[in-house]
């Protein structure tokens, strides 16, 4: 889990690309569904504007934007920063934490995404690790049960990456309590939340109105616009001033454009837009766990996100068993050891593409 490098799925979709066969690419989170309509009309709108609206915008974001957001999440403005994606809303939570509290441990789930782990330890933290539960939600008292006074940092995702699954309200607020007796900073990254499908099984973190947690997001799924990198963070007032310090010294400021045709997608797009994106999602997920039960395939449905982890019999979830099924069935998934210790054996499949049945059916046969 060292890969600063080049991280493993930027080789397994250069390795699928390369292949001699035709390979439906199921290793990264890109989604395939059309952004939504306002947001191309803010960019055609965007490049009509005056040469002085190409220029910086405020450091924190563009104050239309962090208005909106502040609404849409009932918080003050004050407590908004708007970040290049989420992984930089993470990075400041975390850089900024450890700096400014005692403790240089850091709890994660384990299967963690590699990010949050490798940027730990680029951090100069301690890893520690909690193994999920087999529906790949994470027991609180788990949780409570490895944090100490060494403990800086409770780094969540829920919907979770790469298990699917979703920490609800009861979690959230023992988590939240669990960093309020530490003395620590609960992250809940909640960049899959437009992607739940059991009713009321999520809850946001910022319902608690703790000073102990900072919440991330950002519009790159939701949206299907991962390279727009327009995310955002809510940071508790002790904290969100040396955020915007280092976000200042680190980037100047974030893409104006991007931000500007957020901002009007925000105000513009239905309700329907994400809720048609999240019954096609469900739809995939259904045929793709239908194929996995033929195989014979031990797996966890998911709860949120768009990701399904599956173990196959004799057939561990390493880089070599990857690039073997990218060979042999024509399928580019990630490998499980990828994402921590407790799934080595799994494999994780992303459903954004369409060829997500066919993927399914070649699985099948492969394994069946």
């Amino acid at each position: 889990m060292n890969e600063y490098d080049r991280p493993v799925f930027f080789h397994l979709m250069a390795y699928a690309d390369a292949a001699d066969r035709d390979v439906v690419d199921m290793v990264s989170g890109n989604p395939d569904w059309e952004a939504p309509a306002a947001l191309r009309e803010g960019l055609r709108e965007y490049a009509d504007a005056p040469v002085d609206e190409f220029q910086y915008p405020p450091s924190e974001g563009l104050t239309e934007l962090r208005e909106e957001i502040a609404a849409r999440r009932g918080v003050d403005v004050e407590r908004v920063v708007v970040t290049n994606g989420a992984g930089e809303a993470n990075y400041l939570a975390m850089a900024c934490a450890l700096r400014a509290l005692d403790g240089d441990e850091v709890v994660l789930a384990d299967p963690v995404y590699p990010y949050y782990y490798n940027r730990t330890e680029m951090l100069d933290a301690t890893p520690r690790l909690v193994a999920a539960e087999p529906d790949g939600t994470l027991d609180a008292d788990a949780v409570r049960e490895v944090a100490s006074d060494d403990t800086a940092l409770i780094v969540i995702n829920s919907p979770n990456n790469p298990t699917g699954g979703v920490y609800g309200r009861e979690t959230k607020r023992e988590l939240v309590a669990v960093a309020e007796e530490h003395d620590a900073l609960l992250v809940s990254d909640e960049v899959y939340d437009h992607f739940v499908y059991e009713e009321g099984a999520f809850a946001s973190a910022l319902e608690f109105d703790s000073e102990r947690t900072v919440v991330t997001n950002a519009f790159s799924k939701s949206m299907a616009i991962t390279g727009f990198r327009v995310g955002y963070a809510v940071f508790p007032e002790w904290l969100v001033d040396d955020v915007r310090t280092r976000h200042m010294l680190v980037n100047v400021a974030g893409p104006r454009p991007s931000q500007y045709a957020v901002l009007e997608a925000l105000r513009e797009t239905p309700a329907e837009y994400y809720e048609e994106n999240r019954r096609m999602l469900e739809s995939r997920i259904d045929a793709f766990c239908d194929a996995l039960d033929e195989a014979g395939a031990e797996y966890t449905r998911p709860q949120g996100s768009f990701y399904v982890m599956a173990r196959f019999d004799g057939y561990p979830g390493t880089l070599e068993n990857v690039e073997r099924l990218i060979d042999e069935a024509g399928v580019a998934g990630m490998p499980g050891d990828a994402f921590g210790r407790s799934r080595a054996d799994w494999l994780r499949f992303a459903l954004v593409t369409p060829r997500a049945e066919e993927a399914a059916a070649r699985l099948a046969e492969y394994f069946g």
